[in-house]
């Protein structure tokens, strides 16, 4: 039985669709294996406190920040400033279209 939605992957934006932040979205900032991402928002979750979340409690999104994945390639981290720039371009772009 094949996955339909390919594997996460850091930078990629998620959407929440269980939990007290369902609803929200939010970027992958570390795979921990297949069913297991960390994700934060910049905002209400920073980096460094980054929500352990399982992969089937959350919607892939066809977006992946080069901003974040750059970073993270280089520094292993990354701003929450970027985190919560990349979320409003996505929400910008999907306003747009």
């Amino acid at each position: 039985m094949s996955d339909p939605d390919p594997s996460p992957r850091v930078g990629q934006l998620v959407k929440i669709l269980r939990g007290k932040d369902a609803g929200q979205y939010s970027v992958i900032v570390e795979v921990l294996s297949e069913r297991f991402v960390r994700i934060a928002d910049g905002d209400q979750r920073k980096y460094d406190r980054a929500k352990k979340k399982n992969v089937i409690h959350l919607e892939l999104l066809d977006f992946i920040s080069p901003e974040i994945t750059r970073s993270m390639s280089e520094a292993g981290r990354v701003t929450n400033g970027k985190l919560r720039f990349a979320i409003a371009k996505f929400l910008e772009q999907q306003a747009i279209d």
